[in-house]
């Protein structure tokens, strides 16, 4: 679980590579969005009920 680790976060970094443990920037600020989004859409119908 080093730099020689192809799946963990500090071997992703060493080697320059992407994956579930290590996320491009825009992957996250898409899910960051789209998770806002839901959020934004979500409150007014909890609102009403």
């Amino acid at each position: 679980m080093g730099k020689g680790d192809r799946r963990s976060k500090r071997g992703k970094t060493f080697r320059g590579t992407f994956g579930k443990k290590r996320l491009k920037a825009e992957t996250v600020k898409k899910a960051k969005a789209a998770a806002a989004a839901g959020a934004v859409a979500a409150e007014p119908a909890t609102a009403e009920a």
